[in-house]
């Protein structure tokens, strides 16, 4: 992301300004910097500082993330970036949120239960209520759906919402919505917890003045750019958090978010990179906190032109990997090796399939099948995401020992993503977290908008159609895995590992969760969070 001039923090002017970051920097970097003390498992990173443990009231903390300059919103149905959705996170609810498995979990739905035929499901509302102390109906879950989809905006969650007919589905009463389906979807819960699909009151437009949300903070500052301060709202109904406020400061570039963070200007510091986190290991200063599983990394085969049109090529680059050496060069180590698939550690993830392993002399075998043997192709790659540039290199001279010649070609960040969704044959990928099926959905279907592998079978959308009308979970799960074991051998994904999502904090922040991927529940559960 480009990075516009950030002002210093002060209490004149909140924000923070590079210069402040490297000022405040140069008293501490020599020390070193970082100590890795948060791992994957449930709870908090809670191992370092001052406090016994137990959570207290009090206090202001600052959150550092990259943000999108002057045009910031706090309109949660337009939230793209991480900083949007912690922000609408703090001020809103969704029906649903995703648990650490991407499986979803009730929010503000107490309950949801599906009809005879999967097309209709009935969800109660628990008590809640708006900041302004309108409580939560049936019919602001609907206006705010309704605003999601209309034709007119470009709202993220609009493409989540497609399934519901909303025009059919109806308030049964204040605290029950009937949603009427366009088909029969079994994983109907994942809408409801859809990336960006907040609620808020019926009539709601204007979010940049004063926002009412039903979220865990109310609002009191928004500069777009620079700062967004919310207090704590003691009538939540999930608990008032701990912390009397959270300011949000934008900092672009990594490099300001970690000096802040060492520099005492921020207590919390949103998406370090492993390379960061890997040098300052161990001298104490602040915690590191690493959400496992939380971004695919893979290259995408396009599975529709040659030479990946042919099966046994894109088995041949499958062999050629070395995934112990990707995940080790590109991020430093800190992640997991993949294979093949996508959704490591999620609900319905095949677990059992073996793992595959570099061989060169069965890729070259396969080659020399396709009639491919002196093989040369581009593989497109960005510095748009940590690990793209160098996990390009790392494989170019892994398919170099199988004969293969791969020739780098390096794009822009800011048209990378839509350069790559048609064009070209070979590219670097990443995907955030989100339940199987939902990938399944959005990825690999063949009317998927975001279909990057060109991977359009009639017979796996058939399956998709199974699985999404079995209401019986065991047998869907065996539908999933079927569709899963043919992504595998033929697939167009060459997943080569999953990267920890890196979050530091100050060593006075506790109820960090460590157990949850990036974009899940308990992600930015600033309302968890407190300072010892």
């Amino acid at each position: 992301m480009n990075s516009p001039r950030i002002p210093l923090y002060d209490s004149r002017s909140p924000g923070l300004r590079r210069r402040g970051f490297l000022a405040a920097a140069g008293g501490v970097a020599g020390l070193g910097a970082l100590t890795v003390t948060g791992c994957a498992g449930s709870g908090p990173a809670d191992s370092a500082g001052e406090g016994d443990g137990k959570p207290r009231r009090g206090g202001r903390l600052r959150a550092a993330f990259a943000g999108g300059g002057a045009s910031e919103t706090l309109d949660p149905h337009l939230a793209n970036l991480f900083a949007d959705a912690a922000r609408a996170k703090a001020l809103f609810d969704k029906l649903a949120d995703y648990g650490a498995d991407l499986s979803a979990r009730p929010r503000l739905a107490a309950a949801w239960e599906p009809g005879a035929g999967l097309d209709r499901w009935k969800v109660t509302l628990r008590e809640a209520v708006f900041h302004d102390g309108r409580p939560v109906t049936a019919e602001d879950v609907l206006y705010s759906y309704r605003r999601i989809a209309d034709p007119g905006r470009a709202f993220r969650a609009k493409a989540s919402l497609e399934p519901i007919d909303l025009a059919a589905s109806r308030a049964l009463d204040p605290r029950t919505v009937e949603f009427v389906l366009k088909r029969p979807t079994a994983e109907f819960p994942n809408v409801l917890a859809a990336f960006g699909a907040y609620i808020v009151p019926r009539g709601a437009q204007d979010f940049d003045g004063e926002p009412v949300g039903s979220g865990p903070f109310r609002f009191v500052s928004f500069a777009p750019g620079r700062s967004a301060v919310f207090r704590r709202n003691e009538d939540y109904w999930d608990g008032a958090p701990y912390l009397d406020e959270v300011e949000f400061v934008v900092a672009n570039e990594e490099s300001a978010r970690i000096n802040a963070l060492l520099g005492g200007q921020v207590e919390y510091a949103h998406e370090l990179n492993p390379a960061t986190a890997r040098a300052h290991e161990g001298k104490g200063h602040v915690q590191v906190v690493r959400l496992r599983n939380s971004v695919m990394q893979s290259f995408a085969m396009k599975t529709d032109r040659p030479p990946f049109d042919d099966r046994r090529v894109r088995e041949a680059f499958f062999l050629m990997a070395d995934r112990r050496e990707l995940v080790d060069g590109a991020l430093s180590g800190t992640g997991e090796i993949g294979n093949d698939l996508f959704g490591k550690g999620y609900e319905y993830y095949a677990a059992d399939l073996p793992q595959r392993e570099q061989d060169l002399d069965r890729a070259k075998a396969l080659l020399r099948q396709a009639g491919a043997e002196r093989l040369k192709v581009t593989l497109d790659t960005s510095p748009v995401a940590a690990g793209f540039t160098e996990a390009a290199s790392i494989f170019r001279d892994q398919a170099a020992k199988a004969g293969v010649t791969v020739e780098i070609r390096t794009g822009g960040k800011d048209s990378y993503w839509r350069d790559i969704l048609d064009s070209g044959t070979l590219c670097s990928y990443r995907s955030g977290a989100m339940p199987i099926e939902a990938h399944i959905s959005q990825r690999l279907l063949t009317g998927s908008t975001t279909n990057a592998t060109k991977w359009h079978h009639k017979d796996f959308d058939a399956l998709y159609r199974q699985a999404q009308s079995t209401r019986d979970k065991r047998e869907r799960a065996a539908v999933y895995a079927r569709m899963q074991r043919r992504l595998y051998a033929e697939g167009g994904f060459l997943v080569w590992g999953f990267a920890d999502w890196i979050i530091g904090t100050a060593r006075t922040v506790r109820g960090v969760a460590a157990g949850a991927p990036a974009n899940s529940l308990d992600w930015a559960r600033f309302d968890k969070v407190w300072l010892a």
